[in-house]
């Protein structure tokens, strides 16, 4: 309770006095707000005078010298001063006018409201005054290390450099100027409590309790209407202009689909029930009629300008107003089927083309050829094996992973997965095939693809897979997200050797690689490799590879056509096609006679370009076409050379040469294991691979080589430069992947059969 309220004497018109109640003294208010008050004013003035006596040479906590301090206060003053300099810079002038104000105030016995929010105000526009002075020039007279918004200045442009890669341009700084200089104000006003009243503390009081109050002097306002103005206009801008664009981006995204929806709307199947769409919903407040007619969402060709802004309530609270207003409640609108209206169905305009699973591969007449059974004698010669042997393709139907609904779910939860993760973009096509289904992704302009590429564990954990492997889609503006199906397709041999696609590969040695993403077969030419590099770990695949490529040829190739040496020094993987007729030479187990045998293998070269040099021809196929065409012919091949000259006339004595030459197979050297042969003999086997990878080409000799270990000293720089085909099933880590292919992504693949191809010169598939 204040203390009691006594009686002063107050003399009427008439000249009489009576007692009036005054109002109370109430001295514990305001003797501590003016000491307060000038308690705050007299350290802004020591501090206003340490800074204006500053001197770069006095005695600091940053400069030590014999000298004393020429600063008018001394050594305590040419610290603080130095210190305020050196962390603040020339913000710390700023620094000192909101605290001068509130003294001003407190002396005045006027409290102001709201100190909390005014404190952390002056904090936040202390250094952002500060980040706003960093940007600008420094001029060559000032005396300190640091620029002008000094230490915390120096923390914005680390900031900014960070952001842009280099130090800010004469643009960039103008633009981090404008952007801090913007709320810096903002909060400096907010300090300094402009536009806001301030009443004396015993009027609150009085009001407070229901009481009259003294009479306060009328010569200061209380409130600033010029400033209320002016932050009422910025408000109202900033609003709209949000409002504005929100509203571009909409009637755009309208357009768009109506663009898409143009011609017959009939036609246009419905979106999934209950999927989400993208356009975000107006958050409009109540109209006066909520049973208006609502114009359907592709309706694009009439727009209406849109106000300033009516979708958002802007408050305005006084000070120590809590109560915010009532939200009206948002009647939904009416559906489709209520105004019955059947002629818009919404569609997603960025709902992803779900591509349909591959069909199987079209049968080729050698199927017909073995089913249909043979009347006549055929002469004798070699006959390919039958495709009876292999093991018939499961006939299974359609999975349901593959159902377009579960897949457009799936790319839905992915663009989620991608949002949480920062990297804005759209799913434009999802491709399913037999093993993984691939995701394309449109990026937003300014995701780098290399942030993408590092999240490929992170999508994998989010979207609950095995393992997730993300590249960019050759040729395209998309990146490329594989996710493993919970149940794998087996891919068989028998079905790709049925099929018309390797029936028609023109190729001189084709092989069968597998399908790709989307299930279509993928047939090779090993002849235009020419040579291939395979590396993957215990389980991978790679064994199997190995052998489906060696039965690729067994099924298309005679033993007049392609010869095989085959190296296996594991004497287990290649041991079971001994005593084919394809084989130049049984299995080579032993790793010191695999040298013999790729020595014999350059021997062999040698002579073959020396006859294809006789007769004149480039390669292997123009010295067959050659022979077959004279032995046609019933020719004999003659080449003229010059013997000698003769003695009694001096003249040039030529002779005829015949050859007797046949066609010449193609011969392909596989070897399983390259990491024991590099242990026993490393030289001699680099140095006869290496012979052989350069020269052999034109000669008709290939090399598919594999490898456990795809290691530096196994794949060395001189072998990995002339295999430009290289085929990576799983590997154990980065470095490997990127030792076989040059990139990374290898690590991420499944086993058991997943592979990465890279042609020569091309991309990885």
């Amino acid at each position: 309770m204040l203390d009691e309220i006594r009686p002063v004497p107050q003399r009427t018109r008439a000249g009489s006095s009576r007692s009036l109640p005054t109002p109370p003294p109430a001295l514990a208010i305001r003797i501590p707000l003016r000491l307060a008050g000038l308690v705050i004013l007299g350290l802004v003035a020591l501090a206003l005078v340490a800074m204006a006596s500053w001197s770069v040479d006095d005695p600091s906590f940053t400069y030590a010298t014999a000298k004393p301090a020429a600063n008018w206060l001394g050594f305590p003053g040419a610290a603080i001063a130095d210190t305020l300099f050196q962390v603040f810079g020339l913000g710390a002038l700023a620094l000192l006018v909101p605290p001068a104000l509130w003294g001003w105030a407190f002396a005045r016995r006027r409290k102001p409201g709201q100190m909390g929010l005014r404190a952390a105000a002056w904090v936040g526009a202390s250094l952002l005054i500060c980040g706003v002075l960093a940007f600008v020039a420094m001029p060559e007279s000032w005396p300190l290390p640091t620029g002008l918004g000094g230490l915390v200045g120096n923390g914005f442009s680390a900031l900014a450099r960070l952001v842009t890669g280099e130090a800010p341009q004469a643009v960039t700084a103008v633009l981090f100027a404008i952007i801090i200089a913007i709320p810096a104000l903002a909060a400096f006003w907010i300090a300094m409590g402009l536009g806001t009243a301030t009443a004396p503390a015993p009027a609150r009081k009085a009001a407070a309790s229901g009481r009259a109050a003294a009479p306060v002097s009328d010569d200061e306002p209380d409130s600033n209407p010029v400033l209320d103005i002016v932050l009422g206009a910025l408000v109202h801008t900033s609003y709209s202009l949000r409002t504005a664009f929100r509203r571009a981006r909409e009637s755009h995204a309208a357009r768009r689909a109506a663009e898409q929806q143009a011609g017959d709307f009939e036609g246009v199947e419905p979106s999934l029930d209950g999927a989400p769409l993208r356009r975000e919903p107006s958050l409009a407040p109540a109209q006066p009629r909520l049973d208006a007619p609502v114009e359907p969402a592709f309706a694009a060709s009439r727009v209406n300008a849109a106000p300033a802004y009516d979708d958002t309530e802007i408050d305005y609270p006084d000070e120590g107003e809590d109560d915010a207003y009532p939200v009206a409640d948002i009647a939904p609108a009416p559906s489709h089927q209520q105004r019955g209206d059947s002629r818009f169905h919404p569609v997603d305009p960025t709902k992803p083309r779900v591509a349909a699973p591959a069909p199987r591969p079209v049968q080729g007449q050698r199927v017909l050829r073995e089913a249909q059974a043979s009347f006549l004698d055929e002469p004798g010669g070699f006959e390919l094996p039958p495709l009876s042997l292999l093991a018939e393709p499961r006939r299974a139907g359609p999975s349901p992973e593959h159902a377009p609904e579960r897949l457009e779910a799936m790319a839905r939860k992915l663009e989620e997965v991608l949002g949480d993760f920062g990297v804005k973009g759209d799913i434009i096509n999802v491709r399913p095939g037999p093993v993984v289904t691939l995701f394309e992704l449109e990026p937003a302009p300014g995701i780098k693809s290399s942030r993408v590429i590092s999240l490929a564990d992170d999508i994998a954990r989010s979207m609950s897979a095995i393992s997730a492997r993300v590249a960019v889609v050759p040729g395209r503006n998309a990146i490329g997200i594989e996710l493993p199906n919970s149940t794998r397709e087996t891919v068989y041999f028998r079905e790709m050797l049925a099929s018309t696609d390797f029936e028609k590969m023109k190729g001189k040695l084709p092989i069968c690689l597998g399908k790709t993403i989307g299930g279509e077969p993928v047939i090779a030419d090993l002849a235009r490799m020419p040579h291939l590099l395979i590396a993957g770990t215990t389980g991978s695949g790679k064994s199997v590879g190995i052998n489906t490529f060696i039965l690729s040829l067994l099924y298309q190739m005679t033993p007049e056509q392609c010869r095989l040496i085959m190296i296996d020094p594991k004497m287990l993987e290649l041991s079971i096609y001994d005593g084919i007729p394809h084989l130049l030479t049984p299995v080579v187990t032993d790793p010191h006679k695999a040298v013999v045998a790729l020595k014999w293998a350059v021997r062999e070269m040698e002579d073959r370009y020396r006859k294809m040099s006789k007769i004149g021809v480039r390669n292997i196929d123009g010295f067959n076409q050659r022979v077959t065409e004279s032995r046609a012919k019933g020719e004999v091949i003659t080449r003229t050379v010059q013997t000698g000259f003769d003695r009694e006339t001096g003249e040039a004595i030529f002779e005829s040469e015949e050859f007797d030459l046949e066609p010449l197979p193609y011969i392909v050297v596989v070897v399983d294991e390259m990491a024991d042969l590099m242990m026993v003999a490393g030289k001699d086997i680099e140095g006869a691979i290496q012979r052989l990878a350069q020269m052999a080409r034109a000669a008709g000799i290939h090399i598919i080589t594999a490898t456990q270990r795809p290691s530096v000293d196994v794949i060395t720089g001189t072998i990995k430069a002339n295999f430009p085909t290289r085929i990576s099933f799983m590997v154990t880590s980065k470095i490997d992947s990127r030792t076989i292919l040059g990139e990374q992504g290898a690590e991420q693949l499944l086993g058991n059969g997943d592979m990465l191809y890279m042609a020569s010169g091309g991309r990885t598939k």
